[in-house]
């Protein structure tokens, strides 16, 4: 009897886990269908229908492939760094609820546990490319750590001013109080602000400096090949779907569907409302199945409009300079949080509208 709640915690987190490293899976798919659609030329169409199977062909090349490690290598550091990057960024699914009360773990401090979860993996990508004994690795490695400190700082401002209009780190309560109005409203320049940061955090195009295959070869992962190169792809992308499902939950009211309909004209004829207040009282389960489905695929929706967002502005925009990157951060993005910072609680305090659970005293 004392194995059957391990046993659930067990399936619970596979749950969460398989999911996610399938629909990672797929957006690499997506991303290269996109980007090729957008740049007149023919992306993966042969492996499955529409070329929906090319991931698992291309994970199945990297599984095969024979591992050649550097001699002068740091082995155990450099099988180290990849697997650290992968299980943090997947940590981070541990918080998000994906509907009222469907969350894992529903912390009080999930907002600042996310920030936690997602400053760690730096470490692995630091050791990874520090341990390969190559200078381009070990450039890479320098580059986005600087880039991810940076930029996390931010990103955690900008964190920091959707909590003041809550009052809470809990990431449920964040998204219930946007059921009269979502934070995108009265906060779209500091959105900007948060997505520019999540694109430099996940080391995304035009911010891939750390990657920048004219200069550093492939920068960090250079040395890295067949199993231990799919970790450092896996985390990248479980790290992108994690910072969309993010902005979706500080921004886009989470899985709250109710301006959806006004929104979208593909479903206004569809009464969700009525839907869900005239449920069948006698099927109780399936009812509520229904509603925490509804809950899903709203979160999914925005989150999949943030990904195709971040597959835009990489086949749109050129790679821009490592100086540029940071001066960009330190001198542009950093004072204008910073006066935000001041403006939001000078405003919050002349109408007397500060959440209950901040304490002035």
């Amino acid at each position: 009897m004392l194995y059957i709640p391990t046993l659930i915690s067990v399936l619970e987190v596979l749950l969460v886990t398989v999911p996610v490293l399938l629909t990672v899976a797929y957006v690499t798919v997506a991303e290269r269908k996109t980007m090729a659609s957008m740049q007149r030329r023919l992306g993966p169409n042969i492996v499955g229908y529409y070329g929906l199977l090319q991931a698992f062909a291309d994970a199945l090349k990297l599984l095969l492939k024979e591992y050649v490690s550097p001699t002068q290598a740091n082995l155990s550091l450099f099988f180290l760094g990849p697997i650290i990057t992968l299980i943090f960024s997947l940590l981070g699914y541990l918080v998000i609820p994906y509907g009222p009360g469907l969350a894992l773990n529903d912390l009080n401090l999930g907002i600042l546990y996310m920030l936690a979860v997602s400053s760690l993996s730096t470490y692995g990508i630091l050791l990874a490319g520090w341990s390969a004994n190559s200078k381009y690795a070990f450039l890479g490695s320098l580059r986005s750590t600087a880039q991810l400190i940076s930029y996390e700082l931010i990103l955690s401002s900008a964190i920091l001013l959707v909590v003041m209009l809550t009052g809470s780190l809990n990431i449920t309560v964040n998204i219930e109080a946007q059921r009269a109005i979502w934070h995108i409203v009265p906060l779209f320049p500091v959105f900007i602000i948060f997505f520019i940061g999540s694109v430099a955090e996940t080391n995304r195009a035009p911010f891939d400096l750390a990657e920048a295959e004219s200069e550093l070869v492939s920068g960090f992962m250079t040395e890295h090949a067949a199993v231990i190169f799919v970790f450092f792809f896996l985390a990248e992308y479980a790290s992108i779907v994690l910072i969309c499902i993010l902005t979706s939950i500080l921004f886009l009211g989470g899985y709250l569907y109710d301006y959806l309909p006004s929104l979208f004209f593909l479903v206004e004829y569809i009464d969700f409302d009525y839907y869900i207040n005239n449920l069948n009282k006698e099927s109780i389960f399936s009812d509520t199945l229904i509603e925490g489905l509804l809950y899903g695929l709203t979160l999914g929706l925005k989150s999949c409009i943030m990904i195709f967002i971040f597959i835009w502005t990489r086949a749109s925009l050129p790679r821009i300079r490592f100086d540029q990157l940071m001066s960009f951060c330190w001198t542009v993005l950093l004072p204008i949080i910073i006066a935000f910072i001041i403006l939001i609680p000078c405003l919050l305090y002349s109408f007397d509208i500060i959440p209950s659970n901040i304490n002035l005293f």
